[in-house]
């Protein structure tokens, strides 16, 4: 059975930084693309970084470039989301998700895999 367990959201001031960890089970990540994707109140989930395991080639949102980096660990079999100069539209739900092998992809209809999701709030 596979499984995706996120962890590391919280409740942080505007700037501050986060770290997200995906933790994965039942498979090997080694083969396979992560996405973390986000989704707010009322809005509709979008991708916001993607990390591929062809080549490890990154790609991330234009809203979030600059300030959030993805990694995988295949070792651990673990993928992290930094997250730097948090703004108060960073506010979501964050998940990761996998299942796509080799490339990336923003569309989460791709994607067969999903954590539970950890909640990023930030607020003054």
């Amino acid at each position: 059975q596979v499984q995706l367990v996120e962890s590391g959201g919280g409740l942080v001031q505007p700037g501050g930084s986060l770290r997200l960890s995906c933790a994965a089970s039942g498979l090997t990540l080694d083969f396979y693309a992560i996405g973390w994707f986000r989704q707010a109140p009322g809005k509709e989930r979008e991708g916001v970084s993607c990390i591929s395991s062809s080549d490890g080639s990154t790609y991330y949102a234009d809203s979030v470039k600059g300030r959030f980096t993805i990694s995988r660990d295949n070792a651990k079999n673990m993928a992290y989301l930094q997250i730097n100069s948090l703004k108060p539209e960073d506010t979501a739900v964050y998940y990761c998700a996998t299942g796509i092998p080799l490339g990336c992809s923003g569309s989460p209809a791709e994607y067969d895999y999903w954590g539970q999701g950890t909640q990023v709030t930030v607020s003054s």
